[in-house]
């Protein structure tokens, strides 16, 4: 097997009113890693692909190892489990657990103790008909469909919608635990925070249809702060030559604020300068992304 669990090369997706691409993007084998980005940046576009749903218009993605085509691809599906954003309606009418009955004919590796321990741990049940299930207790149980066939792949698209805070700490827990097999990867699409912080190793930040970047999430959040500055008094100082500068703005004559990419080269500049650091902010990963968005729209101009 690779090294990465979904390689896209040179993807490309048009509708009318979005494009998708060209998109090259690995996600490492063995990682969790999140997708980051604006409602409408085709998160879910992108993980349709991957689910071999939408085709692209150009380039090739391969998932698995297997390059996905228009043959059947029953095989790659057993290894991967799929959390869509929004739950299906076209099964409303049945009740939970005969769902669960047609994933266990359909998945060879169907284990219904799993799927039992994991409607116990979330703390949700498969008795009713899904259109009477509230919006968290649906997401719990599509979660446990998902994995009780022990996927290799887990595509989750914005897991924690609709679950409350102590749901949304039982997912994590879950989530760590499948993590715990070293052939596990996930890959999800999230605009929680909080979700990043706790769960994901790598960071993908996609606005516009575009990847903007991909990040090791600690490196990333460590790079970025914003350095309030006091000048010396009658020299000269360009914050510009900052390695790492983003923007600054003028607080007050010879205070600064400037927002940098990268501190720790920052830091070391700031040492050979005559210039007196008053504080020192980390950016949030939300920050980090309008930094990007910000960027990439200067350059689009």
């Amino acid at each position: 097997m690779g090294e990465y669990a979904i390689e896209l090369q040179d993807v490309k997706l048009t509708r009318d009113h979005f494009a998708l691409g060209p998109v090259t993007l690995s996600i490492p084998k063995g990682y969790v890693t999140a997708i980051v980005g604006p409602n409408g940046s085709g998160k879910s576009t992108l993980f349709r692909m991957i689910m071999n749903i939408l085709k692209p218009h150009q380039g090739s993605v391969t998932v698995l190892d297997q390059q996905l085509n228009h043959h059947n691809d029953d095989e790659l599906k057993q290894l991967i489990g799929h959390l869509p954003e929004e739950a299906t309606s076209f099964d409303d009418f049945l009740k939970g657990y005969a769902k669960a009955q047609f994933h266990a004919k359909w998945f060879q590796n169907w284990n219904n103790e799993t799927y039992q321990r994991l409607l116990s741990i979330l703390t949700t049940r498969d008795d009713l008909q899904l259109k009477k299930m509230s919006k968290g207790m649906r997401r719990k149980f599509d979660l446990s469909i998902a994995m009780a066939h022990h996927p290799k792949l887990l595509l989750l698209d914005e897991p924690s919608s609709g679950l409350d805070p102590i749901a949304w700490k039982t997912m994590i827990e879950v989530l760590h635990q499948y993590m715990e097999n070293e052939d596990h990867t996930i890959l999800m699409a999230t605009h929680i925070v909080d979700e990043v912080k706790r769960l994901a190793d790598y960071i993908v930040f996609l606005v516009d249809g575009q990847v903007l970047g991909t990040y090791e999430k600690d490196e990333l959040l460590q790079s970025w702060s914003t350095y309030f500055i006091e000048a010396p008094s009658g020299g000269t100082f360009d914050p510009h030559l900052m390695p790492g500068y983003c923007e600054h703005k003028v607080v007050s004559s010879g205070f600064y604020e400037i927002v940098c990419s990268n501190s720790f080269e920052a830091e070391r500049w700031l040492e050979g300068q005559e210039l007196t650091v008053r504080s020192k902010q980390i950016l949030e990963l939300d920050e980090i992304l309008f930094q990007h968005m910000k960027k990439a729209r200067q350059y689009a101009k």
